[in-house]
């Protein structure tokens, strides 16, 4: 089974879609990533994807990060499925945000 990832423009989330060729049977399957977007003080965007290690990306202004991550994110999988190794999701996890106090 060969999959191949599709970026999904429409996705409000950075989504990709993966097309099974094994044959006759063709399945999609929409996974959602969670991007963390971080404003650089030289100016434009970082985007790191913290699911997949090392996917990361840069951007003059949001929406370029936005379609950088994106890009990193099909070339992170498409090498992941070359070499045949698992194509993490965020399926399984749970969010939590928390608050601490910072002495000055």
């Amino acid at each position: 089974m060969r999959l191949i990832p599709k970026s999904s423009p429409k996705a409000k989330a950075i989504a990709i879609f993966y097309t099974s060729t094994s044959g006759r049977n063709c399945v999609d399957k929409l996974v959602t990533y969670r991007v963390l977007f971080r404003k650089e003080p030289e100016g434009g965007y970082t985007a790191t994807v913290p699911t997949l290690p090392g996917c990361i990306s840069f951007g003059a202004d949001l929406d370029e990060a936005k379609g950088m991550i994106r890009e990193a994110i099909d070339l992170y999988i498409e090498t992941l499925v070359a070499h045949e190794r698992e194509v993490p999701t965020e399926e399984e996890k749970l969010e939590y945000t928390l608050q601490v106090e910072i002495s000055a």
